[in-house]
């Protein structure tokens, strides 16, 4: 009989183990950032930008991430690099509005159209006691609204 008991207390023990093992990996994949990027915050970059010629051609918000889908000159964009700048300045209204530049880095020297899709993660923009910016992305024909 005691060995039965400590056999079920040995699984019992392993059972806990486990289960606190998923949970911790749960956790792990939860703050991972689904986007490709991150958004960043700088008032001298945003006024000095430079950007190699590009079209938008859609843009949508997905939780806390901006899909930014755009065309340009190049061989396969491939080697595109790409950069969303806000200038750090913030509307004070209802809601807040925020003002960003995205930069493309195209040093392919082909004369081939393609598009590719970038995506930001917004949360280095989020403001303290608000759930929602308006977005004014120079270049976008209109503005987004951001609620998070």
């Amino acid at each position: 009989m005691k060995i039965l008991l400590k056999n079920i207390s040995f699984a019992i023990g392993i059972m806990f183990c486990s289960m606190n093992i998923l949970c911790e990996e749960a956790d792990d994949v939860d703050s991972v950032s689904l986007c490709d990027e991150i958004t960043i915050v700088n008032p001298d970059l945003y006024e000095n930008l430079n950007t190699a010629n590009f079209t938008f051609i859609d843009a949508e918000i997905v939780d806390d991430c901006l899909r930014l889908e755009i065309g340009a000159s190049g061989c396969d964009g491939n080697t595109w690099g790409f950069n969303l700048v806000d200038s750090g300045a913030i509307a004070e209204s209802l809601p807040e509005q925020r003002y960003l530049r995205l930069q493309l880095i195209n040093e392919e020297a082909c004369l081939a159209f393609f598009e590719k899709t970038v995506s930001f993660d917004l949360s280095p923009i989020q403001i303290d006691g608000s759930n929602e910016i308006i977005l004014h992305i120079e270049g976008l024909e209109s503005s987004l609204n951001y609620k998070y």
